[in-house]
């Protein structure tokens, strides 16, 4: 059938043709990102209450909340945490379902349960993130004329309005920021001498700080819109609002308190270098395209914004995700250029000719122009897979195209005239093609068919690579059997390096051909040979470390740092400069950024960007370990350095180890430190710790009341009191240019620098007396925990840390579950968040698609050869090129991972392609000239030596750039390579001589045409 091809040559060129101008535009349109489009969405219910203590927030306000959202569909897992005046809760959705819908039933399930909140609790704040946890890009905003809080009120009027605008950003987060707030600092002392209670200024300001809406008046013709003026709208309104009178007299709030502008909260700071800065994080949707989307912001928003800024404001951009992104793409296209070249150089030092190199070269462009068009179709991008696939699919599609010339050059030296050869080559080649083509796209199925993050991840990559063999299998018997009867010449006198690479060839055919007859001739030293390999399998698989993904080296390393749980603001920032000039004393730091405040007032978050990865001799990883060890040094705080994650859908330390309990904090404490202590002994981790920290200092209020009775004070009075001095909470709102911000009552730091200031505050009797609540309450202390965390509803402890260079995530998860079967009591449960728990849900997830893969595999070979048992001797290669590809791993080369484990299936595919070229011709041989199996496979192995080695050599050898990857994404790139460089030439070592053995015990003997006729008229007789 594809003689046609070679009749009409103009037919072929069209056909090819047609897949280079069809693909060329396809290419044009597909988008480009990092990885493939995956719906990864994060919930978080921030639920604030000022004043309140951690019991009361987790018991009040967390428990009934999460106990409603857990009820929601597509929920995954939810954590939770309940620290002073705030609960938070977040509901980690199922990869891929609908955020909009997650959205609504989160929101839907709060809003139950809002009735019964205590009264006083300010509105749940509810977000969704969906895509990367970490912004793509932050913007920093420094000044030294504004004032924080001027800063924050024109980022959030100006700045965040345009750059949501910006398309694809999905929301522009403000980190830092000091919103302003009137800010009511009342005097204690002052009140009790008027007379006034807390809770008195508190009604007044209620009732004196009103919105109305005053309506109109209609009169016969007209409308005329009423304006009370019942709310205050600047400072000296506030100061002048009377807050008592007494007859005459009036108490002014100016004569009890002071009034300001000031921040509404000032818990947070961050620093870029060594300027205080306001920080914007920009997120991008997850169909946008984030390299496109920053280059805007960068190149059009950004410059736009500067344009405009007061003086003395600067706008930089402080870190920027997407030049790893840009630069790991670059790399990849290099590499693929790179390739095509030792491709191209492999097939002219095996064929000796310009002429026959030219026709499996021009497979590649075709082959991986024409793939576009199948992933445009199915919605796919250009990222770091699909490019990674098509680095491969380099090696896989000149595979087809090399058969198909080595056939018809062989039947031209024969002495056939090029048309004939092409004729007569084609016609021997084109079934052994089709069972490559299909075999190789076959094995890539069930990938494209696999769920959760390594289905979301790889889909593209397996399509990308299935996709381009199809139309390399397409193009090897269209085009290459026409340009082979054009271009390919019969030479009757060879000279060169033509002459000299054909008699190479020979001599080394010959000398396997004698190696194979004594392999044959002593088949069972072959055989327990073949059994030894294979039954070390078991051991390699053993002996290999395991991880999620390797390490990336993404440009950037974070560190979390923890102070004392009593730290307040000024604490954080004095240890985080000392933090910052640890970051900055290393060449390879280009900026610094720290956010003090994140989370916890006590805790801190920031990195350091490094220069260009050609600009430096060490790696991230090398950094990480020589970060750790000079911030080790800083004593005021216990800071951990990490990478960002390898895949997306994460963040936070690798090792994220869950105990469950219902157990209390304190017996969990017990548990997790003893654990913790083995752990750490065990030499396994650069850094360790648990977020369970009992150590957070409280005072105890302990209230009379017997004599609070006897004065006429409530308990809600002496609650409030205490709420509205030192809680923080805001009582209503205040207009100031056309937006609201906080009014919030507090007395100033001052009169709340320790606890026993907490007696100075008065109450008001029931005879109208302020009565100082040191002659009612007493003060006690006690340790609590920092804050109290659950995952999935139950008291939990979560051991983070991050392994020691050469311990992968496998064998620290590993020993940590060890330790926990040895020492957790019953009852108490193991789970695994972030990274760790992305490992346990896929780091076995293509073991069954490598299962499923063989067997898809052996039933195509099975309906191609029309034999069951043909395919298990093509399939013998298999494990002991896996044997190959697993010792380099064994030895610690790399890890097993995600890559590696899609390089095993990859291989898979890769090595069945010899088994069918010998098992093609040998059947032939039996059919055609009555051969034995021995004599047969002898035959074809000898035969098929040459397009074998080509074949090998030309994989191989195209993955040699992987090999050598530097830079930005090369430790995946090299993850993939290593395991198919290792198992194709160790696998093709074992296709020639062990294959040949299997074929004479196990092939279907075959008879000739006229043995199968002769025995056919018979039955046709009868």
């Amino acid at each position: 059938m594809f003689d046609i091809f070679i009749k009409r040559p103009v037919l072929a060129a069209v056909v090819s043709l047609l897949i280079l101008f069809i693909g060329l535009r396809a290419l044009m349109s597909l988008p480009v990102r990092q990885y493939p489009e995956m719906t990864n969405t994060v919930i978080t219910i921030t639920t604030s209450f000022p004043g309140a203590d951690s019991d009361m927030i987790q018991g009040f306000v967390t428990q009934p909340i999460q106990k409603a959202v857990a009820t929601a569909e597509g929920i995954n897992y939810l954590t939770s945490r309940s620290i002073q005046g705030l609960s938070e809760i977040k509901a980690f959705i199922r990869l891929n379902d609908d955020p909009e819908t997650a959205m609504t039933a989160v929101m839907s399930k709060v809003a139950e349960v809002r009735s019964v909140l205590p009264k006083g609790i300010n509105d749940s704040v509810i977000k969704k993130e969906t895509g990367q946890s970490f912004a793509s890009a932050y913007l920093a905003f420094s000044s030294d004329r504004l004032s924080q809080q001027q800063i924050t009120d024109y980022v959030m009027r100006v700045v965040q309005p345009k750059l949501a605008a910006v398309p694809g950003v999905a929301n522009p987060e403000v980190f830092g920021g000091q919103k302003f707030s009137m800010r009511i600092w009342l005097d204690p002392e002052k009140l009790a001498q008027h007379g006034m209670g807390p809770d008195d200024l508190k009604a007044a300001l209620t009732s004196n700080n009103f919105t109305s809406a005053s309506g109109s008046t209609k009169g016969a013709y007209d409308v005329v819109n009423t304006q009370a003026s019942t709310d205050l709208k600047s400072v000296e309104e506030f100061r002048q609002l009377v807050v008592k009178h007494d007859g005459a007299r009036l108490v002014r709030l100016g004569d009890v308190a002071g009034v300001e502008l000031g921040p509404e909260n000032d818990d947070m700071s961050v620093f870029a270098g060594n300027e205080r800065a306001i920080f914007v994080g920009i997120y991008t949707t997850p169909e946008a395209n984030p390299l496109s989307v920053i280059r805007q912001v960068r190149e059009e928003a950004l410059p736009a914004l500067q344009a405009q800024l007061p003086p003395g404001l600067t706008a930089k951009i402080a870190y920027d995700s997407t030049l790893f992104i840009d630069a790991a793409i670059t790399e990849v296209a290099k590499t693929i250029a790179e390739a095509a070249i030792i491709v191209m150089v492999v097939i002219f030092f095996f064929m000796g000719s310009v002429r026959s190199v030219v026709i499996p070269v021009v497979t590649v462009p075709l082959s991986l122009i024409g793939v576009a068009v199948l992933l445009l179709s199915l919605g796919f991008s250009i990222n770091l897979l699909t490019l990674l696939a098509m680095v491969l699919a380099i090696g896989l599609v000149v595979d087809d195209a090399i058969v198909v010339v080595e056939n018809v050059h062989r039947h031209i030296e024969e002495g056939l005239p090029p048309f004939r050869a092409a004729l007569v080559g084609t016609r021997e080649i084109a079934g052994p093609v089709i069972s490559m083509t299909i075999t190789l796209a076959a094995v890539y199925a069930p990938i494209a068919f696999m769920g959760g993050l390594t289905g979301s991840l790889f889909k593209e990559f397996a399509l990308t690579l299935a996709g381009s063999v199809v139309v390399s299998g397409i193009i090897a018997l269209t085009l290459s059997p026409m340009m082979c009867s054009k271009i390919l010449k019969h030479e009757d006198d060879k000279k060169g390096l033509p002459a000299l690479i054909d008699r190479t060839f020979d001599r080394v055919r010959a000398k396997y051909e004698r190696w194979l007859a004594a392999s044959l001739a002593d088949r069972p030293t072959t055989l327990i040979f073949a059994l030894i390999v294979l039954g070390s399998l078991p051991f390699l698989f053993l002996a290999v470390p395991t991880e999620l993904a390797p390490e990336e080296d993404q440009g950037v390393v974070f560190t979390a740092y923890n102070g004392p749980a009593s730290a307040n603001t000024d604490f954080m920032e004095a240890f985080s400069h000392q933090i910052s000039a640890k970051l900055k004393a290393f060449p390879e730091t280009s900026e610094t950024f720290l956010i003090n405040g994140m989370g916890a007032i006590s805790q801190g978050f920031g990195g350091a960007v490094l220069t260009a990865w050609e600009d430096r001799d060490r790696s991230a990883k090398a950094l990480t370990a020589a970060i750790q060890q000079a911030l080790n040094e800083v004593s005021g705080v216990k800071a951990s350095v990490f990478p960002p994650p390898p895949l997306p859908g994460v963040d936070g330390l690798p090792v994220q180890f869950v105990l469950s309990s219902i157990a209390d904090y304190q017996q969990l404490n017990d548990i997790q430190g003893e654990l913790m202590k083995r752990a750490q002994g065990s030499g396994m981790f650069a850094f360790i710790d648990a977020d369970l920290k009992i150590e957070s200092p409280q005072t105890q209020v302990i209230i009379d009341r017997d004599k609070a009775a006897a004065y006429g004070i409530s308990m809600q009075q002496i609650g409030d009191a205490l709420g509205t001095m030192t809680g923080g909470n805001y009582v209503n709102l205040v207009n100031l240019q056309g937006r609201s911000y906080q009014v919030i009552p507090q007395v100033p730091r001052e009169f709340r620098l320790d606890p026993a200031q907490l007696g100075r505050y008065h109450v008001r009797a029931a005879s109208g007396a302020a009565v100082p609540l040191s002659s009612l309450v007493s003060l006690g202390s006690m340790v609590r925990p920092v804050s109290l965390n659950q995952f999935n509803q139950l008291n939990s402890v979560t051991i983070q840390a991050f392994p020691m260079p050469g311990v992968t995530l496998g064998q620290a998860l590993e020993l940590l579950r060890n330790l926990a079967a040895e020492l957790l009591p019953q009852g108490t449960t193991v789970d695994y968040a972030g990274q760790s728990r992305q490992y346990m849900q896929e780091g076995n997830a293509l073991a069954m698609t490598f299962v499923f893969a063989l067997i898809i595999i052996f039933l195509v070979l099975a309906a191609q050869f029309e034999s069951f048992r043909d395919p298990l001797v093509i399939m013998v290669s298999v494990p002991l090129s896996i044997c190959g590809a697993l010792i380099p791993l064994a030895l610690g080369v790399a890890s097993m991972n995600i890559y590696t484990q899609v390089g095993l299936v990859t291989l898979i595919g890769l090595i069945t392609k010899h088994g069918i070229l010998i098992c093609e011709v040998a059947r032939e041989r039996q059919e055609a000239d009555g051969l034995d199996r021995a004599s047969a496979v002898m035959v074809a192995a000898g035969l098929r030596l040459r397009p074998i080695l080509m074949t090998t050599a030309a994989m191989v050898a195209g993955l040699i750039p992987l090999l050598f990857a530097s830079g930005a994404g090369a430790a995946s790139r090299f993850s993939i390579a290593v395991v198919i460089v290792a198992g194709m030439t160790i696998g093709t070592l074992f296709t020639l001589f062990v294959l040949p053995v299997i074929y004479t015990f196990v092939a279907a003997e075959r008879r000739t045409a006229p043995e199968a006729e002769a025995e056919e008229a018979p039955a046709a007789a009868e």
